[in-house]
């Protein structure tokens, strides 16, 4: 009699370890692992053996006061990127992706051409007014004084507006937010550990 109690536990053990192991835990994997990518955002840097840091933005050493200037590297009011890490459990396995166009070459670096059109040289435009303070010919505004004008960010903006290439080549530095963690890693077979010995009961 003991010998088929201890049977039908054994049993009822295995399906609840099947169940664990199909279903349950890549979802709570899949979380774990959002939610230390998206950490990486706040931190500003990749959490791998400890934090590395990421590089700095222009934006950031522009000294303008604008709220732009103020996001770390990555991060604007939107957040598109940082919001659209997702995780995609199947069974006995997770996905955990970004699948926006420009998410690759942040997390990987590299270079990227681009051709200047007529529509980017009037949002560059826009945007030189934008961060210098000045208005458009033709409307009234606050104007600055050229050395008040002259931030490296408003510069930036002008220069493109001006530029006669037709097309430009721009170097992304690595800003890597997703990827093998040793951290992640431990913190994943931790809750694996975990989940089993609770199903034991050991």
């Amino acid at each position: 009699m003991e010998i088929k109690v201890f049977s039908e536990l054994i049993k009822s053990q295995s399906r609840e370890l099947d169940r664990l192991m199909r279903r349950q835990l890549p979802i709570k994997v899949g979380r774990m692992a959002k939610d230390h990518y998206q950490e990486n955002f706040r931190k500003g840097g990749f959490v791998n053996g400890g934090l590395q840091k990421w590089p700095v933005t222009k934006r950031q050493l522009s000294g303008s006061t604008r709220a732009a200037a103020s996001y770390g590297p990555l991060l604007s009011g939107r957040n598109h990127l940082f919001s659209s890490i997702k995780y995609m459990p199947g069974d006995y396995r997770v996905t955990v992706s970004n699948d926006l166009p420009y998410a690759a070459i942040h997390n990987q670096g590299g270079t990227v051409s681009t051709a200047v059109t007529p529509k980017m040289r009037r949002f560059a435009w826009y945007m030189y007014y934008n961060t210098s303070g000045r208005s458009p010919k033709g409307q009234k505004g606050k104007k600055k004084s050229p050395a008040q004008s002259a931030s490296p960010q408003a510069e930036f903006w002008r220069n493109l507006a001006l530029t006669r290439k037709q097309k430009l080549t721009v170097k992304i530095p690595k800003r890597q937010f997703i990827g093998k963690s040793e951290e992640l890693t431990k913190s994943i077979n931790e809750k694996i550990e975990q989940e089993i010995t609770n199903i034991l009961g050991l």
